[in-house]
């Protein structure tokens, strides 16, 4: 397998660096004190194209294969000082848009991919618990069937984005133990049921905030 970079793949690259050297960089360090989300910069990258790179043309992003969004996440990190806002971008592209363009159903990604790949939404994934940190396969937040729909019951913590995220795929246990007890489920921002906590505070990454959450009856279709 061939890892070099093509021509258009060092263009997307450099052109990162460049974005990133010119808006990431002025601010950071009182942005880092304050713990502050910079949803100014995050829209920037939006603009710049970032939040689409995984998700397919036609639902609203740019289709990029994995090694050439590499690129443009690398060069973000190269050029640009806030590796916070760049940290809670890849969180929303691998744990979030990813997921649901692979695996989501047909309206799950007419409602959120658009809206995930212009950054007009955040998203967040949810595995990490208290007792079983991020061990996926131990988690005990679990999820039964109630009629047409899921009843989802348990914590998490850790969760990057959580405190500014509009939709969550929170993980729960369904079935038995192994990877096939466990499923995915797509909860938006101000579902009945789903709570999030307070900030939690961080010696690095300060840009990208955090927080646990909360489920308690959370109901999803």
């Amino acid at each position: 397998m061939d890892f070099e970079w093509t021509d258009d793949q060092r263009r997307l690259r450099a052109g990162a660096i460049e974005f990133a050297r010119v808006r990431l960089r002025d601010g950071m360090i009182a942005r880092d004190r304050a713990g502050a989300f910079p949803r100014d910069l995050w829209d920037a990258c939006a603009d710049f194209g970032v939040q689409a790179l995984v998700v397919p043309e036609a639902w609203g992003g740019t289709g990029q294969d994995l090694l050439s969004a590499v690129a443009v996440l690398e060069g973000l990190g190269y050029g640009g000082y806030d590796n916070g806002v760049i940290f809670s971008v890849v969180a929303h592209l691998a744990s979030c848009a990813g997921p649901v363009a692979e695996f989501g159903t047909e309206a799950q990604r007419a409602e959120w991919l658009p809206r995930l790949a212009s950054g007009a939404s955040i998203g967040a994934t949810a595995i990490t618990e208290p007792d079983s940190g991020s061990s996926a396969f131990a988690l005990t937040t679990v999820a039964r069937r109630d009629g047409e729909g899921w009843v989802l019951d348990g914590s998490k913590t850790f969760v990057t984005n959580g405190p500014v995220a509009d939709v969550f795929v929170i993980y729960a246990r369904t079935g038995g133990a192994g990877l096939a007890g466990i499923t995915g489920f797509l909860v938006p921002r101000g579902t009945p049921g789903l709570g999030i906590g307070a900030p939690i505070e961080k010696m690095g990454l300060r840009t990208s905030p955090m927080s646990p959450l909360y489920l308690e009856g959370c109901r999803v279709p």
